[in-house]
């Protein structure tokens, strides 16, 4: 394999398009406030070439990548570097999963769980003593928040008070609301839901929704991440061939099963990929093509700052977010230097990994102090939990603000022979 890659200059990735230039050890996070972390040029297109001779090159400190993807947008060359790294890990880590691991990965057991008992399982991870028993006995810091679950599912509200009213619609979405939205923050959900009807789309469920499995890769439980991408995949195309778009709110989930199922899980999502979209692009598309118009509250008044999460960057999409978010005439829009947050997911929830989440995320925590806004907008909800544990400031999904601004009324008016 490794001679056939050397006669024909080809490899998977494209490692070996790396100039060794290390403008993605510049870029990385990690790099700058861990020194223990050989840097993405070293972990990445440089150690490949090792482990393809032989896996014991193989080295446990590429489970510090937090898997950004921000060495991928610098690499001048084109070079997957990050998905190098996350291939390494699946292939020739030999630790198997933790307890603590499954726990943190499996969103859609502990949420289902969780959301039965909110109240009071919201209060008991919110002790002192349990933190200390998760910190000690699970690995899970101590000083990290966890999200509150909510009483009811997203789910259960739409089939209850919404999805009947959707068949009326001319034209229609399919929603994949994933893990946060469901267990977490329903409102997030009830939001998109009044936005795509003022705008005359009725809004739908997927037949099976899965987590998208960002967590399941990121936590080495790769089979179950698999399957339940194929079960994704194919909720999907029922979805398609009704002519529905599939709108998310998620950047990482949209990230994951727009880009990470091919390259990483070996999932066909060739079919699907391009009918997979953020609800800020599909909008700000349809505006942007004449086909729709947005009115805004004239009494709307709000400062906020607009944060880059790093699979935004990453499909370099932030921009449908941010022109919506400018659209609205009483919104004074701060937009802050694209950096990491730290959090990645289940990364910084890990006691091994919160110092370092930590120094990632505080240069932006200072930004965010310093820009004095009554809230910050992002399209992922890690960052959100990052940003509000760690400098108090409430976080919005860009949907939801829209949600807060748009006057339905006129909206609805607007576009009536659209």
């Amino acid at each position: 394999m490794a001679n056939e890659m050397q006669l024909n200059n080809i490899s998977e990735n494209n490692f070996e398009q790396c100039l060794k230039c290390s403008i993605c050890t510049v870029y990385c996070p990690v790099s700058a406030v861990n020194p223990a972390y050989p840097g993405p040029k070293q972990s990445g297109p440089d150690g490949e070439r090792y482990r393809l001779k032989n896996p014991e090159f193989f080295n446990d400190a590429l489970k510090m990548c937090l898997n950004c993807k921000r060495c991928e947008v610098a690499c001048p060359s084109g070079v997957n570097v990050g998905d190098i790294i996350q291939k390494a890990r699946m292939k020739h880590n030999t630790h198997s999963p933790k307890l603590r691991d499954m726990m943190l990965a499996n969103t859609d057991f502990v949420g289902s769980m969780a959301t039965m008992v909110a109240p009071v399982a919201n209060f008991a991870v919110s002790l002192g003593v349990s933190k200390a028993v998760l910190h000690s006995v699970m690995k899970i810091d101590k000083h990290r928040t966890f999200p509150a679950y909510a009483s009811q599912k997203f789910e259960t509200w739409f089939k209850r008070n919404a999805q009947a009213q959707q068949s009326k619609y001319s034209k229609h979405v399919s929603f994949f609301h994933g893990c946060y939205v469901n267990y977490n923050f329903p409102q997030l959900g009830k939001d998109l839901v009044k936005i795509m009807n003022a705008c005359g789309y009725g809004v739908h469920l997927l037949d099976k929704e899965k987590c998208c499995g960002t967590a399941l890769i990121a936590n080495g439980l790769y089979d179950q991440a698999k399957r339940q991408g194929e079960t994704n995949m194919s909720s999907m195309r029922s979805a398609i061939a009704k002519g529905r778009t599939i709108v998310t709110t998620s950047s990482t989930c949209t990230f994951t099963m727009r880009d990470e199922y091919h390259h990483l899980l070996d999932v066909d999502n060739h079919d699907v990929r391009d009918h997979i979209t953020l609800a800020t692009r599909f909008l700000f598309q349809l505006i942007d093509e004449g086909k729709l118009k947005l009115a805004f509250r004239d009494d709307y008044k709000k400062r906020v700052a607009y944060h880059t999460a790093c699979h935004m960057e990453r499909m370099g999409w932030a921009i449908y977010s941010t022109s919506l978010l400018k659209m609205i005439p009483g919104l004074d829009l701060v937009m802050l230097d694209s950096q990491c947050c730290g959090i990645s997911g289940t990364y910084g929830f890990k006691t091994e990994n919160y110092e370092t989440s930590q120094k990632i995320g505080d240069s932006l925590f200072k930004n965010i102090a310093d820009a004095n806004v009554e809230a910050v907008a992002t399209d992922c909800e890690t960052c959100k939990w990052q940003i509000e544990m760690s400098t108090g400031v409430p976080v919005l999904n860009p949907i939801s603000i829209i949600a807060d601004a748009i006057d339905v009324e006129k909206t609805i008016e607007l576009n009536k022979n659209r």
